[in-house]
């Protein structure tokens, strides 16, 4: 497999170069500033991290449009997506740690469950986070909610992307960015506060 291969997705990019997709590119910003945020939270290293992984990964994809960059920027996502899955039953429920990481290969059968159907790993998680949403309550719930609310329309824009072409040559893959980066935000907050407010929950990986 050629890694350095040229790959052309999306709406904005019409020819290979840096620039060929200045909108997706600069709309990554939003996940650098959402890595910022969150390291600034007690507890909320670990995930600022990988936050800022997600930012490198896709600012190196729109930017290099390459083979190992679109591998680098999907695998940057799923270790987030993962973490989070092995994150949420012990911070949220006291599954003990060992427990705990068994949640990542249930998502993965979920997903690719989900994915023989039709769908694939973003549907996977919206689903993941609406079931968060119903399960909890309090200011667990709302901000869980929200971010599947905002993550439901961010999906539909990133579909979008390839049926504007004709009518907005820019795309709407921007606006995926824009959106997700909120996404991660509010996960993360609501993942690092629950850490933060009870003693004995605690994240699986030292943050701070």
């Amino acid at each position: 497999m050629n890694w350095t291969a040229y790959l052309d997705g999306y709406c904005e990019r019409l020819a290979p170069g840096l620039w060929g997709e200045p909108l997706n590119s600069l709309s990554n910003l939003a996940f650098l500033i959402a890595a910022i945020a969150v390291w600034r939270q007690p507890k909320g290293r670990v995930f600022a991290v990988l936050i800022g992984l997600v930012f490198l990964g896709s600012t190196a994809f729109h930017l290099l449009a390459t083979r190992w960059s679109a591998a680098a920027d999907t695998g940057f996502i799923l270790v987030f997506v993962l973490y989070y899955a092995a994150v949420f039953p012990q911070l949220f429920f006291g599954v003990s740690r060992r427990l705990s990481w068994l949640a990542i290969p249930v998502f993965l059968a979920f997903t690719a469950v989900v994915a023989s159907l039709g769908g694939g790993m973003y549907l996977s998680a919206l689903i993941g986070l609406v079931v968060f949403a119903v399960i909890l309550d309090g200011e667990h719930r709302r901000r869980f909610a929200i971010a599947a609310g905002v993550f439901g329309v961010s999906l539909s824009f990133r579909t979008a992307d390839h049926t504007v072409c004709g009518d907005f040559p820019a795309g709407t893959h921007f606006v995926w960015h824009l959106l997700n980066g909120l996404v991660l935000y509010l996960t993360a907050t609501a993942a690092t506060k629950k850490a933060a407010s009870e003693p004995d929950a605690a994240l699986p990986t030292k943050s701070d």
